[in-house]
């Protein structure tokens, strides 16, 4: 049957009103699910163990400055409490790494221990056997990689995952190009909003901040090296080649890792 000019017109307009209420409703809240650090005041400070090198230090301040913007939610930078290379989590905070991890496909990565809807402790690693060599290693690509990885532990998740259109502006997005125009290498008013969303609107009745929870975790949530896909669980979405993944490994009783991925790409692999 012949469709008339006015009448394809009508589909393709109706088609992109339909694809843009899709794309608002997937970028209007960019939680990873309910999880959030319990707290028992409208705002809290989250401590970020420095166990970064020299090379890194001023990413880790960019970070904590980017991410204090938000009035819910502030981070203080402290003397980190593990080994770099071991990156070991400690209760109710955020340990910050880097190191040489090897050429294992990660670029960088977010771990965040949970019990029930509360994040307990969490890690984040910048892997240098990629960040010292091209195209990753330069203040752009190191920004958005920490901005993000550390954003991830706060129970933030990506605003877009599409490496080949245009910048949001914010470290929330992956892209091919982190300093844009516009830049990658800072959150958004979005990102601020929609932690406003996760901390504000509701007070728990005890908190995870600061607060040892070891004796309700399983030995094997603390014991065992988390080091690739093989002891991360689950894969909940993504893959290396999309270029992002998400993993879940379940303890049962509500505790559980949740892993997020940076992966490096086929085509931005280090030059020899």
């Amino acid at each position: 049957m012949k469709v008339s000019s006015r009448a394809a017109l009508v589909r393709v307009f109706w088609l992109g009103l339909v694809m843009g209420a899709i794309s608002a409703a997937l970028y209007a809240n960019n939680s990873w699910g309910s999880y959030h650090w319990a707290r028992t005041t409208d705002s809290f400070t989250l401590k970020l163990g420095d166990n970064v090198s020299s090379a890194w230090d001023a990413y880790l301040d960019e970070a904590s400055a980017d991410w204090n913007q938000s009035g819910v939610l502030g981070t203080q930078k402290v003397a980190g409490g593990t080994d770099p290379r071991k990156c070991r989590p400690k209760q109710g905070r955020v340990e910050v790494c880097n190191a040489k991890y090897g050429l294992n496909g990660w670029l960088g990565l977010a771990q965040i221990w949970v019990s029930g809807s509360h994040i307990t402790q969490a890690i984040t690693k910048m892997n240098d056997s990629y960040f010292n060599a091209a195209p990753y290693n330069s203040p752009p690509w190191r920004r958005l990689v920490m901005c993000q990885e550390v954003g991830h532990t706060f129970g933030l998740d990506h605003q877009d995952e599409n490496f080949n259109n245009t910048n949001l502006g914010t470290c929330m997005d992956y892209t091919s190009d982190p300093d844009g125009p516009p830049s990658n290498e800072h959150p958004n008013a979005h990102d601020y909003d929609q932690l406003v969303s996760i901390y504000g609107g509701h007070l728990d009745s005890s908190t995870s901040v600061s607060q040892s929870v070891e004796g309700r975790m399983p030995p094997a949530m603390t014991d065992i090296d988390f080091e690739g896909p093989g002891q991360w669980g689950r894969l909940v979405r993504g893959s290396p080649a999309q270029g992002f993944s998400v993993y879940e490994l379940d303890f049962g009783g509500g505790r559980k890792i949740i892993t997020h991925v940076y992966w490096v790409r086929r085509d931005h692999q280090p030059q020899e």
